[in-house]
């Protein structure tokens, strides 16, 4: 029988795994991280240890993952509108828990329209709210202060989205970033979206124009006034079901003048 064989016979095995962290202790060596802390750094294993359909239903978090990684430990505020459980009794949550875990500096508040602050703990705060009033919305803003990160994850009804996108866009800070989730619904007339991709109510309509807006400086109508997204939405990325939007000053300036000369002759 070998000198190991006795060793881990005598000691068991579960003091043996804490005899083997002390010599790393004692080596200088990091003990490796177990429990959620070895699966902090990654938003996917933390949506499905908190049971969030961000991933699994859905393949956000490996969106998510690559846009907010920048955040990791920065101290900042994340609010996220849609809490999750609908009206059932000590259901929602999943994704605050999971965004508190990514980022362990962070304060995280969610809103919803029913009364979930039994979700509330350290470094989680929730408000009851409704996101088609924008009175209600410029109210839990007011309460949060500074915005760094907003999540529309609510009730993905068009007029919803657009009017919580118009209230709080403006509210985000310069360098923040929003997001809308499940833009499928825009093209459900069931979830008061449409069928008709040329449709101008829908959020994918209001989503699609920002794009256009990234780049107003190069139209050629000379009464165009750009809009408040016109000269502060910097990037746009679409991905499957969720738009990830970055908020900056917009006005990296045009080369038009001259590549247009003969029109701009005239004037």
């Amino acid at each position: 029988m070998s000198m190991r064989t006795i060793v881990k016979s005598a000691l068991g095995e579960k003091n043996l795994r804490v005899l083997r962290r002390l010599k790393k202790r004692l080596s200088g060596q990091p003990a490796k991280p177990t429990g959620l802390a070895a699966i902090s750094g990654d938003l996917n294993k933390l949506a499905v240890h908190f049971k969030t359909d961000k991933w699994g239903t859905h393949r956000y978090t490996q969106h998510y993952q690559r846009h907010l990684q920048h955040l990791k430990n920065e101290s900042f505020n994340l609010l996220e509108i849609g809490i999750g459980g609908y009206s059932r009794a000590g259901q929602g949550g999943a994704s605050l828990r999971m965004w508190k875990h990514f980022f362990p500096k962070a304060q995280i508040f969610g809103m919803d329209i029913h009364d979930k602050s039994f979700v509330d703990e350290d470094r989680i705060t929730t408000f009851v709210g409704d996101q088609s009033d924008p009175a209600s919305l410029n109210a839990v803003a007011d309460k949060i202060g500074e915005l760094d990160v907003i999540i529309d994850d609510g009730s993905h009804r068009s007029p919803h989205v657009i009017t919580t996108f118009e209230t709080l866009f403006p509210r985000l800070k310069d360098g923040g970033i929003y997001v809308v989730e499940d833009t499928q619904s825009s093209y459900w007339p069931e979830w008061m979206g449409s069928e008709d991709l040329d449709a101008r109510h829908t959020s994918m309509a209001m989503l699609k124009r920002l794009t256009d807006g990234l780049n107003y400086e190069e139209f050629v109508d000379e009464s165009y006034e750009p809009t408040y997204t016109d000269l502060n939405v910097v990037g746009v990325h679409f991905y499957h079901n969720l738009v990830i939007i970055e908020k900056g000053r917009n006005a990296e300036g045009s080369n038009k003048r001259s590549a247009l000369k003969q029109r701009y002759a005239k004037s």
